[in-house]
Formats: C-alpha cells, structure tokens, sequence
C-alpha cells in the first residue's frame, strides 16, 4: 500500500494525477497526506504524520506531485530519501524524474545527494575562510579589539579650553569623552612646553 503526499498549495488539484499513477503501477493507495503550508516550514502535521507512518513501515511507497512541495531544503530532501531507503520505502516525484524503485531514480537521487554534499561543503568553506579572516582581524567576529578610535581636531580642544570652556562642554561639543579630552589637552599642552636645556 502507497501513501500519497499533496504538499503543495492546491492538494485538491494534485490527489487525481496521483491516484491515477498509483493505478497505473497496480498501488493500492494506503493513505493521503496533505499539508496547506507552505514546503519550507520546519512543522508540519501532515509530513509528521507521514514519517511516523514510514517509520511504523505502513506502506511500501510514498508518492509526491513535486519534491519540493515534499522537501524544505535539498538537504531535508536528501535525508529524507536515506531514510526511506533504509526503510526499503520506494519515492517517486510525479513531476520530477524521480522514482527511486527504478535505476534513473537512484541516479537521479545520486545526483541529489552529491549536489547537497557539495552546498554542504561549500557552506563549511565560507565559514571556515570567514573565521580564519576574523582571527588575522583581531577577533573572532571580524571586528577590531577596542573600541574604534574618536576622530575629531585635537588642536579644538586647546581652543576651547582657553576660551573658558568646561571639560564637559568640550566633551559634549566634540563627541567625545571627559577623560578623553582632559588626555588630549595635557598632550597638548606638554607638546608646547619648551625643551629643558642642561
């Protein structure tokens, strides 16, 4: 007995072409299994079901109209399909040239599996470039240690100062801290100092 999975938007429109399938291969049809959500929510009730009835080994095949409506990801897909397989479940796509009870159906799901190995390993890749990136950065996120350094005329602050300005007022004027501008005045002020002579 085949379950059949309309997970697309109109499973009303899906359930005839797969029933008729299911007759053309001599499949009685076990169940029907509709979610009307879309195929990248983690949850959903009718793929649960349908996992849990595979796993309680219920029937022999499970039929889609499309992987994708079936699959979140490539990767779901291809866990998916392992998992039948190791279940002795058959899968056959209405609209893709998927049937793994047939030799092109277990290339084509071949194919599927080295594809999602690959994004897998591309994915691995970025990351690790990225991390080693961040680490010749300073930090692991990228960022530089400390915090960024204030930009703004240091030769203002002397200014300001002597034209009676308080430290906050300074502070607040150039965007800077209290103790950065009493730092830059005293730096300043020891830069103008005349050179002791022995």
């Amino acid at each position: 007995m085949e379950p059949l999975a309309d997970f697309g938007q109109r499973p009303e429109l899906q359930e005839g072409p797969l029933r008729e399938l299911a007759e053309q291969r001599g499949w009685t049809v076990a169940e029907v299994f509709t979610d009307r959500i879309s195929g990248t929510k983690e949850t959903r009730p009718g793929l649960d079901r349908l996992m849990a009835a595979a796993r309680r080994g219920e029937f022999d095949a499970v039929l889609v109209w499309r992987f994708d409506r079936f699959a979140r990801s490539t990767k779901h897909l291809v866990e998916a399909l392992a998992e039948f397989q190791s279940l002795g479940i058959e899968f056959v796509s209405h609209q893709e040239a998927i049937d793994t009870s047939t030799p092109m159906g277990r290339a084509m799901f071949a194919v599927i599996g080295a594809m999602a190995q690959l994004e897998r390993d591309l994915i691995a890749e970025r990351v690790k470039l990225g991390l080693d990136h961040a680490r010749k950065s300073g930090t692991r996120s990228g960022r530089a240690i400390g915090r960024p350094a204030a930009v703004f005329r240091r030769d203002q602050v002397v200014q300001l100062r002597q034209a009676g300005r308080s430290w906050r007022e300074i502070a607040r004027e150039l965007g800077v801290g209290e103790g950065t501008v009493r730092r830059v005045h005293e730096s300043q002020a020891e830069a103008s100092r005349p050179a002791k002579t022995l």
